[in-house]
């Protein structure tokens, strides 16, 4: 008899996104389409200029997610999404981060 893990279906990826994704709403609507998604995780401006995110949720959401991510809100130009599979700590909520 198959029994599957509890929360196997619920992943967690790590994001960097380059490109004009600074000083053009990029970072809060991440927010708002990962909230309206129903994920959890964090977003945050890297120094550098690019946006770095957290995503974890069902597998399928997430990728939605990281597809929306390649073009993000009407004034991002975005040129490169990294993206690095990671395993799920289980966090509640999405909320906009500060680098540190």
């Amino acid at each position: 008899m198959y029994n599957p893990i509890p929360n196997s279906d619920k992943i967690r990826v790590h994001v960097i996104v380059s490109g004009k994704v600074q000083g053009v709403g990029y970072r809060y609507a991440t927010v708002d389409t990962a909230s309206q998604l129903g994920l959890s995780g964090w977003a945050r401006n890297l120094p550098d200029s690019r946006v770095e995110a957290v995503f974890e949720g069902r597998r399928e959401i997430v990728e939605e997610m990281i597809r929306w991510c390649y073009q993000g809100p009407p004034a991002a130009m975005v040129k490169e999404v990294v993206v690095k599979y990671e395993d799920a700590e289980g966090l509640r909520g999405f909320e906009v981060r500060v680098f540190e």
